[in-house]
């Protein structure tokens, strides 16, 4: 089985979470799945623009990008988050690669526009190449991958990482795509976790603005990956990461799983 894991949020800033979400991706690769993990890493970010002085600012859920900030999200995503999250696999027992979408051309993006707003080196995912992922997977290790792509231009864009987990998902023919998130799944308007969700019903959420902000490129990353075919979509808590190697062989109670109408 073909398992792509997006991690995130407070799971990248606490080390004890960290510890359990590798864990228990480190054990779906002991039980003989091929794992890829995609991460994120904006809370770490976030804290070093400001020491830098630089105030974020957020369109629709996207960081809105100059060329400082997106030097720093490759030190700080590509470098030290990166890095963190290859030592807590390999704490685990298993060996990782960390590396960003614009190494050997594994991810190619070009600039996103957001309601015909530039948002700087903001990017989006034109092609994904995965044969440097195969090749990692074909040596028992684990591709750790950072939210940073090239674009023909030869810039580095910054990609939400929910996103690149999505394209990473569809150009590896995965038979499943987990997002581990902060949240303990979709709410719907009264507040009550959904614990399915269709991509039509998604819409009509977010056309009511019952869900907005961070959970917005989330739930279109999980729609443009049943499209092209991803088996199954979940959105997980990190909180109970310990239930991910049984994803196939149980039901699970936590999160929400998104499908198809």
């Amino acid at each position: 089985m073909i398992v792509v894991v997006k991690l995130g949020g407070k799971a990248m800033e606490d080390a004890a979470m960290l510890r359990k979400c590798a864990k228990s991706i480190a054990e779906l690769a002991q039980d003989g799945h091929r794992v890829a993990v995609v991460h994120g890493g904006g809370g770490a970010l976030t804290r070093w623009l400001g020491k830098l002085g630089k105030k974020s600012e957020f369109v629709d859920g996207l960081r809105v990008t100059d060329g400082e900030t997106r030097d720093a999200a490759l030190m700080v995503l590509g470098g030290m988050v990166n890095k963190k999250l290859v030592a807590a696999i390999q704490a685990a027992g298993m060996p990782a690669i960390g590396f960003c979408g614009g190494e050997g051309m594994s991810f190619r993006g070009r600039k996103k526009f957001v309601h015909g707003r530039d948002l700087g080196f903001v990017g989006e995912i034109c092609f994904a190449e995965p044969c440097w992922i195969e090749a990692l997977w074909a040596q028992g290790g684990i591709p750790v991958m950072a939210s940073l792509v090239l674009g023909s231009d030869g810039e580095y864009y910054n990609v939400n990482a929910d996103e690149m987990a999505a394209a990473c998902a569809a150009a590896c023919h995965a038979h499943a795509l987990i997002f581990l998130t902060d949240v303990p799944g979709v709410k719907d308007a009264r507040g009550a976790v959904m614990p399915w969700l269709t991509t039509t019903q998604a819409a009509e959420l977010i056309a009511g603005s019952v869900i907005s902000g961070g959970m917005l490129p989330k739930l279109q990353a999980c729609g443009q990956a049943l499209k092209q075919g991803v088996g199954r979509v979940r959105i997980l808590p990190a909180t109970e990461a310990e239930a991910l190697p049984q994803f196939y062989r149980e039901k699970l109670s936590g999160g929400t799983e998104v499908t198809c109408p």
